[in-house]
């Protein structure tokens, strides 16, 4: 790590840069909010901001549940439940004939509601309050390498399930008519938002690391003409709001998960305004 920071005061020659939090909270940043970015094309191409917002809910009350059956690590219990949660949801979708919404929104509420429980028993809630709107100027080495490893395996994975993911998203009967397994595709990923939802959370904040699923793809889709440039415009957004958000968290003193979302929305906002320009 010692060569990077090296290399970082380097090349950033601001004042900031003499604190290691801050160093690591920007490494972060840079690790992080492309991945939210590309991931949010799809979940705005394929309707599933509601499901991404579950999927917080979920993370929540894997939390809980590691806290009650004393698992050694809160993250184990995060990305394992998380990853069952997202997959049942979307199991129950393809066995019932209920509207997804109606099926996501009974998961999510269950969810939010048995972790409350869970961590609100003998008072002790306060300990997982930060959880709601994260910190990432906590972040750690050996979180970043963490998240080193996240980056590695859902680009692969997004690699793999891409062109059925695209195709699926466009029209669920057509993607069927040319042999693509819809259960299969949309598992995947489900599954691999659950992942960097339940390794994100903790620096993000369970309350909003929904926006940062859907403004950047948001953002992208007002201003795109292409599917390249929708994903290349998602992921610019992303990365920007990150930045912006961490140094306005820095100087102003207020929240940065928040201040990302916060220039997120900023950059939709601004989107729509341009959006005709873009659509002549």
């Amino acid at each position: 790590m010692e060569l990077i920071y090296d290399a970082m005061d380097t090349l950033l020659p601001f004042a900031w840069m003499e604190y290691t939090f801050m160093k690591n909270a920007l490494l972060a940043t840079l690790l992080m909010t492309p991945l939210f970015g590309l991931l949010s094309t799809m979940v705005v191409s394929s309707r599933m901001a509601f499901f991404s917002d579950s999927l917080g809910h979920g993370a929540f009350t894997g939390i809980a549940i590691g806290a009650l059956v004393g698992m050694f690590s809160p993250l184990t219990s995060l990305l394992i439940f998380s990853v069952a949660f997202a997959l049942l949801i979307t199991w129950i979708k393809h066995r019932t004939a209920a509207s997804a919404d109606t099926v996501i929104g009974v998961f999510s509420s269950t969810a939010i509601a048995v972790g409350l429980m869970i961590m609100s028993h003998g008072g002790g809630f306060s300990k997982f309050s930060p959880l709601l709107i994260g910190d990432i100027l906590s972040i750690t080495p050996a979180d970043l390498a963490g998240l080193v490893v996240v980056d590695a395996l859902v680009l692969i994975g997004w690699v793999l399930i891409f062109n059925r993911l695209l195709l699926l998203s466009v029209n669920s009967s057509f993607a069927r008519s040319r042999g693509v397994s819809v259960f299969a595709v949309e598992s995947a990923f489900a599954a691999l938002l659950a992942v960097v939802v339940a390794v994100s959370i903790q620096w993000v904040g369970i309350l909003i690391i929904n926006a940062l699923l859907v403004l950047p793809g948001a953002a992208a889709r007002n201003v795109a003409r292409s599917v390249k440039e929708y994903h290349v415009a998602a992921v610019t957004a992303a990365l920007c709001s990150g930045l912006v958000g961490l140094f306005s968290a820095y100087y102003l003193g207020i929240a940065a998960g928040a201040a990302i979302v916060a220039a997120a929305a900023v950059l939709f906002f601004v989107s729509l305004a341009v959006r005709p320009y873009f659509q002549r």
